[in-house]
């Protein structure tokens, strides 16, 4: 994906996944099944994560090549990197540390509200900052997947929200059934 495009898919989740969030009654967005996240821990997790992506995005350049260092090799594409994330759950990987949701909240359209502006700040900050050349040569460090160009990032930042809404769409399924 153009930056272009990867600006469009990302505003289109992240759109979807706040919208379907908004609709969902405060009882069903806060219960927590046992063993798993409540809907609003799946919104903190992602909210922690655009967060400390968009670090990576935010920082001058000479600090983002001095700190993780270039690229050694091509970008993955959107599949490529999709299907690497999927191995690495497959194989037990699952967040951790700082990237684990709190466990109490207060008010659901708070979360959300820090959810799409974490949205709306990495959003700008690969916009105004990074052009198509340079989303593949810089990397960054990611928990699970080791060093990315920062488009693989992008990538996984899409991936991974579409993954937690798949998540909230099957949870709120099975509290209907």
């Amino acid at each position: 994906m153009h930056k272009e495009e990867i600006i469009k898919a990302s505003k289109n989740i992240f759109n979807e996944f706040s919208d379907t969030c908004l609709q969902i009654p405060d009882d069903k967005f806060f219960f927590q099944p046992i063993e798993k996240w409540s809907i609003a821990q799946n919104v903190d997790h992602l909210t922690k994560a655009v967060n400390t992506t968009r670090l990576a995005y935010s920082l001058p350049k000479v600090f983002v090549r001095m700190l993780f260092g270039k690229a050694n090799r091509p970008s993955k594409t959107y599949d490529e990197l999709v299907a690497k994330y999927k191995l690495k759950l497959a194989q037990g990987g699952k967040a951790s540390g700082r990237y684990l949701p709190k466990t109490k909240f207060t008010k659901k359209l708070t979360l959300i509200q820090k959810w799409q502006k974490a949205n709306e700040t990495y959003l700008e900050a690969i916009e105004l900052k990074w052009n198509d050349e340079q989303l593949d040569i810089y990397i960054a460090p990611h928990p699970l997947l080791g060093k990315l160009t920062l488009r693989e990032l992008c990538h996984f930042t899409i991936y991974h929200t579409e993954h937690h809404l798949s998540i909230i769409k099957a949870r709120l399924t099975e509290q209907i059934n």
